[in-house]
């Protein structure tokens, strides 16, 4: 039986970290670096640097959608990229380093218009990355392809932080039966194969987080009646219950929200369950029903360990509950 492959183009900056990226995802089959949507066939690099030929650099991903949903690769993207940064990613700036999610497929538009809505709703504003079919693309240079494992100790504007969080992102995937994250409360589990029971779940994130991270703490608070109760975790022993509204897994519950602590001294009415905790992030588990059913507790040995890049990547990963 053929596999069914399916192709979307992303421009998310400079396109060697972009590809090193995709091709850590289960599901893509195969990557290209190129030059998409530009004002002539054939170009070069020499040519595109010059950013007057319209060209962004793009990278090409083939992807078996029983195994990835163009839903979650769109995720993907927009979790590598700034959205509201016009012509520049990292320290790279010109036209070719826009952003653009581009289709060769109108059938693929309608999910991938759904990822910009959603993004927008994250970020409160429209983002500057385009949307629109594929006009041309033309695959670079040899040298170019999977540049970053040719020179590992290359240029890439992605932190190593990204890589880390998406290597323990596809642990999680694969260790809990490849159920993907739901977009919003509203939207159904593309998948619900796997094991169904929740603190079973809870159990094997926290050991792939702990130990693909290396954080001090990290573990699962349970909300049972009016407390959260202690459920699986990783690292020594914890605080057993905790009120609502209390502390910052209790405010993360009541305010259904993610919460970055740089520094657990300064947060009022922290519950100092360790003295070694220094910083922490409580990230809310939400149920269909958009029901907070649990809190991720994370806490670190050191300061301000934490960023909205954790918080993002710690989002997609208890979604997958």
């Amino acid at each position: 039986m053929t596999m069914d492959i399916k192709e979307i183009y992303f421009a998310g900056g400079c396109f060697w970290g972009v590809e090193h990226f995709f091709k850590g995802v289960s599901g893509v089959t195969a990557t290209l670096p190129g030059y998409a949507n530009g004002r002539f066939a054939n170009p070069t690099y020499e040519q595109v640097y010059k950013d007057d030929t319209g060209f962004a650099e793009t990278v090409k991903v083939c992807y078996n959608p029983s195994v990835v949903s163009l839903e979650l690769l769109c995720r993907l993207f927009f979790m590598i990229i700034d959205p509201l940064s016009l012509n520049r990613q990292g320290e790279d700036a010109g036209t070719r380093y826009r952003t653009g999610v581009y289709y060769s497929s109108e059938a693929d538009r309608p999910v991938i218009e759904a990822a910009f809505a959603a993004e927008t709703g994250r970020i409160g504003c429209k983002p500057v990355t385009e949307l629109m079919p594929l006009q041309c693309f033309y695959g670079a240079e040899e040298y170019h392809q999977k540049y970053l494992d040719k020179n590992p100790g290359g240029y890439c504007h992605l932190s190593l932080k990204t890589f880390a969080y998406l290597k323990v992102f596809e642990k999680v995937r694969m260790y809990l039966g490849a159920a993907e994250p739901r977009g919003d409360a509203s939207h159904e589990a593309a998948a619900d194969s796997g094991e169904p029971d929740p603190i079973a779940r809870m159990a094997e994130i926290a050991a792939i987080v702990h130990e693909g991270m290396h954080f001090f703490w990290t573990g699962f608070y349970r909300v049972v009646g009016n407390q959260l109760v202690l459920g699986p975790f990783q690292g020594p022993p914890a605080c057993l219950r905790i009120a609502y509204g209390r502390g910052v897994c209790g405010t993360a519950w009541k305010e259904r929200r993610t919460i970055v602590v740089p520094d657990v001294e300064q947060f009022p009415g922290h519950i100092a369950c360790s003295s070694a905790s220094r910083s922490e992030i409580v990230v809310p588990v939400f149920d269909r029903d958009n029901n907070v059913t649990a809190v991720l507790d994370i806490d670190s040995d050191r300061l301000a360990t934490f960023d909205h890049e954790d918080a993002r990547w710690l989002e997609l990963i208890v979604s997958t509950l």
